[in-house]
């Protein structure tokens, strides 16, 4: 018999009667931290011994590791030079925008890292200055983000092509001694010169950079402004290479900011040693990489994913990293990633739900998929946002391989949950990130601080101290970080996420916490909703809101796409046939408004879907323009869509 021990005084893992060996991985992470995370940091380089594991007098702000003298780019570059291993490959550069390809060696890399950080260096920039990057997915955007690294400057990447007033906040948070941009970025086959958006930015500040450092792409010049501007390659002449600063471990690496902020922004803070230590850690085990295997992070430098999935976790390990310019359809069509995991013998690749989405909306059979070898390709992760079951089967039956959803934010900086592939896959749960990683214990506590029953839905929180490589806090703004992140539920984080653990210790991440949806006093979570409306055969995406109802309160609305080759005299047909599913799997009481077929949904560039501006256009109240937009008239064709319809009349 099968026996539950999951309780939410404790933390979430589960022992079952056959215990699986993650089991004992995970409990002593939980029970005796420090011993756990003192022997993950053995793995790494360090210049002198930390003085304890974990500092803990100035809680809730832990670090951890203080004392410790370490350098992240040390670890990631000269550690391996240093171990024989200069030339192996450490970056694989693929760019079918501009039809190019580059192998970098570690060896090249370091060269290339050390000299750009001695043109920092001969710049004025020293140790603890900030340094913004605003830059497209080439390598440079790496090298700088190393140098900065290397001598103790803290970077922050901001996306390319943000909009200059979002740009503007950013240089105003971080005050940037340099600032290291290109002349343009390529999405698609759209050339977005980054220099007038940059420009702009900066007359909007009032921080003003001494120095930008221009990266000119053939496809764009950039106009420089005398006496500021320096082309990259002039900012190399005379540059020495530069040895890495005497950092510590709780040093400041980077700054991140969080998209959708608004007003000043939040800047996630993260540290060399902690960061480093858990990068390693999870690349190893969760991921299961050996130094030398070929990772393919389907994202971008700009994001939390692609710091710590294209950048450092691969370096850290040894490991190969692919810097890819393009997309998952289009450049040029939907095989272009399966072309990628052929051509450079990918094991691993990591991108978001979204992206196979789009996928399988362009190739629902999988025919491109079956034109590829893909047989070192033995794992793929999807995070960024909820993995609705019907994409995970899809991407599971036609890969034929582990498809890992996890959970995790720009401020925890690496997976809260997901399947250590390392110990043995977990059994997959489809709508479930599987169970928490080391360090992280994860509850569920309703409005009021109680544990709810289990499988109830509630608030998703993690118990204090969260594990190295989370935030250590919100830039020059500690009282902002506790307020915002600490205060809700005394002694932990609070995600702002919505779900709740199963008796097996699953996690279900349905919603966040402002998206659940309040009909009648009855809570219903958006990703139960979406689950149920894409279920259906010829629905390629989904996002479910909930707008204004004078009687209920809230009720559904849903907006969805098809999949291709899907007949338009079939909309009517299909609608009715949503609005029957959701109420036969969840209940009358969650039946739709309506059911709206749209044409596309809009998203951030990182994939998200924008419920939030979906449903102020709805209620008719004010859209604010989201600074992540992919592209910002499909917010107007929504509202149109919405308005004939009888919405947004507020």
């Amino acid at each position: 018999m099968r026996k539950s021990v999951y309780n939410n005084e404790k933390s979430s893992v589960t022992n079952v009667a056959t215990p699986h060996p993650y089991d004992a991985v995970y409990r002593r992470s939980i029970d005796d931290p420090e011993a756990f995370w003192r022997e993950a940091a053995e793995a790494l380089t360090w210049t002198r011994p930390f003085d304890r594991v974990l500092y803990t007098s100035k809680a809730p702000l832990y670090r951890w590791f203080p004392g410790g003298g370490f350098n992240i780019c040390y670890n990631a570059l000269d550690r391996h030079v240093a171990s024989g291993r200069g030339k192996q490959t450490a970056i694989i550069y693929d760019s079918p925008v501009t039809e190019s390809m580059l192998w970098i060696s570690y060896a090249d890399l370091l060269e290339r890292v050390s000299h750009f950080a001695g043109a920092l260096a001969n710049l004025g920039v020293t140790k603890g200055d900030r340094v913004v990057i605003y830059m497209p997915m080439v390598p440079e955007a790496l090298v700088a983000m190393l140098a900065c690294a290397r001598i103790g400057a803290v970077h922050s990447v901001v996306f390319g092509g943000f909009a200059s007033n979002e740009l503007a906040t950013r240089i105003d948070d971080a005050a940037p001694v340099v600032i290291v941009s290109a002349s343009c970025g390529i999405e698609g086959k759209k050339i977005l010169p980054y220099k007038p958006l940059l420009d702009a930015a900066i007359d909007m500040a009032t921080a003003k950079p001494r120095h930008c450092i221009i990266l000119q792409r053939s496809q764009a010049e950039a106009t420089m402004v005398p006496g500021r501007d320096l082309t990259w390659d002039e900012a190399l002449v005379g540059a020495e290479p530069a040895p890495c600063a005497d950092t510590l471990a709780t040093d400041p690496l980077y700054i991140l900011y969080t998209s959708g902020t608004t007003g000043a922004p939040k800047g996630v803070v993260r540290d060399h040693g902690g960061y480093a230590v858990a990068l390693h850690w999870s690349f190893a085990n969760i991921f299961n990489m050996a130094p030398g295997e070929v990772m393919f992070t389907a994202s971008d430098v700009g994001w939390v994913v692609g710091h710590s999935y294209i950048v450092y976790a691969p370096l850290l390990r040894g490991s190969v990293t692919v810097l890819y310019e393009g997309k998952a359809v289009g450049t040029p069509d939907a095989g272009a990633f399966w072309r990628v995991a052929e051509q450079h013998r990918v094991a691993t690749m990591f991108t978001a739900p979204t992206a196979f989405r789009a996928i399988r909306r362009e190739d629902g059979d999988g025919e491109y998929i079956a034109h590829f070898d893909l047989e070192n390709l033995r794992a793929l992760f999807l995070a960024g946002e909820r993995c609705d079951p019907p994409t995970l089967l899809w991407a599971q039956e036609k890969l034929k391989i582990p498809v890992v959803d996890n959970w995790w934010q720009t401020e925890t900086g690496w997976p809260i949950a997901g399947n250590s592939l390392r110990h043995g896959a977990l059994p997959i749960k489809p709508g479930s990130a599987a169970r928490p990683a080391p360090g992280w214990d994860v509850r569920v506590l309703d409005a009021d601080g109680v544990p709810p029953p289990v499988g109830e839905i509630g608030n998703l929180v993690i118990k204090l101290p969260m594990p190295p490589g989370s935030l250590a806090t919100f830039w020059q703004a500690d009282d902002r970080y506790i307020k915002s992140c600490l205060s809700q539920f005394d002694g932990y984080y609070a995600t702002s996420d919505a779900g709740y653990i199963d008796e097996d210790g699953y996690i279900f991440v349905m919603t966040r916490t402002d998206d659940v949806i309040n009909v009648a006093a009855h809570r219903l979570s958006t990703g139960g909703l979406e689950e149920a409306v894409a279920g259906h055969p010829a629905v390629a995406e989904c996002a479910v809101v909930g707008v204004e109802d004078a009687i209920k309160g809230q009720v559904p609305l849903c907006l969805i796409t098809l999949r291709a080759g899907t007949d338009r005299k079939t909309h009517a047909a299909i609608e009715q046939d949503i609005a029957q599913r959701i109420r036969d799997q969840i209940g009358a009481i969650a039946a739709p408004k309506r059911v709206l077929v749209v044409d596309r949904l809009p998203k951030t560039r990182s994939g998200k879907i924008l419920r939030q501006s979906i449903r102020s256009l709805a209620d008719g109240t004010p859209v604010r323009m989201p600074a992540t937009i992919e592209d910002p008239a499909v917010l107007d064709e929504i509202g149109a869509l919405l308005k004939a319809a009888g919405f947004g009349q507020a």
